[in-house]
């Protein structure tokens, strides 16, 4: 078993011990959502996958978030937020703006990209370069901003 899929499940048992239940559910939800993978493809879980979900489940808690919102549900967008806040507590620290436009100056001369037309060659090494870090919607603006 991974690390990080031992972390998630040891926390989940201190989040139950000590009576938290937004944790614990949230904690809950995503055990479930690791074991339905694990069944489907029949093997255990590296932590780049294990990350890969989360960030899946997170954006699918985003989405949610912004419906909730544009209906005035505001007890739905408080459960969502705090899912969102406990599934980033396993996220690696996420780049900064600075550090992102960094990152893609530096993959765009590696790959000696010069116009739009070299996008999905940028966008390709960085979401294998930046997993984790920061998701492929602010990558893909910020590679269209240097390269156009």
């Amino acid at each position: 078993m991974s690390t990080l899929r031992t972390q998630i499940n040891d926390d989940l048992k201190t989040a139950m011990k000590n009576q938290e239940t937004v944790r614990r559910d949230a904690l809950r939800l995503l055990t479930s959502a690791l074991k339905q993978i694990e069944v489907d493809e029949r093997k255990t879980l590296t932590d780049e996958e294990i990350l890969t979900i989360i960030q899946k489940q997170l954006k699918q808690r985003d989405d949610s978030l912004t419906q909730f919102k544009a209906a005035g549900r505001e007890d739905l967008v408080a459960k969502e937020q705090a899912e969102i806040d406990v599934f980033l507590t396993y996220m690696p620290t996420q780049l900064t703006p600075d550090e992102l436009k960094s990152a893609i100056i530096a993959i765009i001369a590696e790959v000696g990209a010069t116009s739009m037309k070299d996008i999905g060659r940028v966008m390709a090494t960085a979401n294998k370069t930046l997993a984790g870090r920061t998701n492929g919607k602010a990558i893909n603006e910020m590679a269209k901003t240097l390269l156009g």
